[in-house]
């Protein structure tokens, strides 16, 4: 095979002889005849099967430059790989060139500063283990495996949210390669209307190659766990969990989870495979103080199992990663609550009643906290107001249950809607769903277009969530 085939951004295709392809590359040029291609273009969600015209596996700044010339140059479809954990599979794209930052991993901890750097290609576990070390946390996500770029430039939640804010909250500065192949370093005070468009815009305006972020003292063990009560208590706990977290202090927070009971090895053989509610807490202050902190909590119901004590919070960062596995059909569907009223509920009830696989699960978050203590117009991140944030998430294993499945989220998402404060988490948007971009942005959607037409007219930068120029 001498040549290699791409799609092109005007929807054409076009050959590019193999000694065209970008030249002086430090990383790896991966084609589709290359023995890892099928490695390189695999994804967090299996529902996505997309087949690159090329991966380049970056491993410095000029690799990307050289990368992003090459695509411009040739107007071809180009897409940015880092944890590959999109719900939407926006990491690859069929017949595009795909920038991997698989060899970009570094995390660089600055326990002076109480600052980090960090390589597009980490994940949340590099980062925690970096900083952990220091008893020091980044507020992240919840899921280890995730990339740091995803999260951070769709904004980023997680246990440590309410007391240190989003994860954009935390962004000092980050290095910045925009359409036309320059290097940029982005802050509050360089290019500053740039780097409010990544703190929440998600990869719209540029690759960044390094993000540095605030750290904040927290761990290195938390009181943290899970609380498994029978679904058949679900008002009742719902109700009450609302009133013990009302007056919560920011240094906990406890999500609800509601499924079917996976064999784990804490829960009463019975109760595998049955409808329950978990309560998964996480206190990031003294660990005594987590005890007291918790105990309101704790004493709601009458559970099967209370597995909450002090621990790691490495541990308890990847506690929910055995549930997350890469491989499985994923598909979600999100919006923010300001309570969980009875026909909310009632919902929900109805829903998980009818859950199309063993493996589904609706999640509630509790946010709130530091993350309201920011105006909605200093970040994207528009509804800094939310006290929830709930996820339909829907998984499942083969693909002859897709309808099935899809229709089960988007029904109960239908009925939700008129129930929620009418906006999305932009990560969490799924394949599909891309004429929804706007909800995640609201007022602050048009600032966002107008900073994509100065710096991306072209639309190079398209394979995401993609706010049009």
């Amino acid at each position: 095979m001498n040549t290699l085939g791409f799609q092109k951004m005007d929807g054409s295709a076009v050959e590019i002889k193999k000694s065209d392809i970008i030249n002086s590359i430090s990383g790896e040029i991966i084609a589709p005849d290359t023995d890892n291609y099928n490695e390189a273009r695999s994804l967090w969600n299996g529902m996505i099967n997309s087949y690159p015209g090329l991966i380049v596996r970056v491993k410095d700044e000029q690799d990307v430059i050289k990368s992003v010339n090459f695509a411009r140059n040739h107007g071809l479809l180009l897409a940015v790989k880092s944890g590959g954990h999109n719900i939407a599979g926006k990491a690859l794209v069929d017949g595009g060139l795909v920038i991997d930052f698989h060899f970009m991993k570094a995390v660089k901890v600055n326990e002076r500063q109480k600052t980090v750097k960090v390589g597009p290609g980490a994940t949340l576990a590099d980062v925690d283990k970096a900083t952990q070390e220091h008893g020091l946390v980044v507020p992240t996500g919840i899921n280890s495996t995730t990339g740091i770029a995803g999260l951070t430039l769709g904004g980023g939640f997680g246990w440590t949210t309410r007391k240190f804010g989003l994860t954009i909250d935390c962004l000092r500065s980050a290095k910045l390669i925009i359409a036309t192949g320059e290097l940029l370093e982005v802050n509050a005070n360089q290019h500053a209307d740039l780097f409010w468009a990544i703190c929440g815009g998600g990869g719209n305006f540029g690759i960044v190659t390094e993000f540095e972020f605030n750290l904040h003292q927290a761990g290195p063990e938390v009181f943290a766990g899970m609380v498994v009560h029978p679904f058949s208590d679900m008002k009742n706990v719902l109700q009450k969990y609302q009133v013990a977290i009302d007056n919560a202090p920011q240094e906990l927070s406890c999500w609800v989870v509601m499924r079917k009971a996976p064999p784990l090895p804490f829960l009463p053989e019975q109760w595998h495979g049955k409808e329950v509610l978990v309560l998964a807490m996480c206190y990031i202050g003294n660990t005594d103080e987590g005890h007291k902190v918790t105990q309101e909590l704790r004493q709601i119901g009458q559970p099967i199992a209370d597995v909450v004590g002090p621990m790691p919070f490495v541990d308890w960062q990847s506690a929910f990663d055995p549930l997350l596995t890469e491989g499985a059909r994923n598909y979600w569907k999100s919006l923010d609550l300001a309570q969980i009223n009875a026909k909310t509920a009632t919902e929900i009830e109805n829903a998980i009643h009818t859950l199309p696989s063993d493996e589904c699960e609706i999640f509630i978050a509790h946010v709130g906290g530091a993350m309201t203590k920011i105006a909605p117009h200093e970040t994207p991140w528009l509804n800094r107001d939310a006290h929830f944030t709930m996820n339909v998430h829907t998984r499942w294993q083969s693909p002859e249950d897709d309808e099935t499945c899809l229709n089960w989220a988007r029904k109960l998402h239908t009925k939700l809607t008129p129930q929620s404060m009418g906006s999305i988490y932009v990560n969490f948007i799924p394949q599909g769903d891309e004429n929804s971009v706007g909800e995640a942005y609201g007022s602050n959607y048009a600032r966002l277009k107008s900073i994509k037409q100065q710096f991306d007219p072209s639309n190079l930068f398209r394979i995401n969530q993609n706010i049009a120029p």
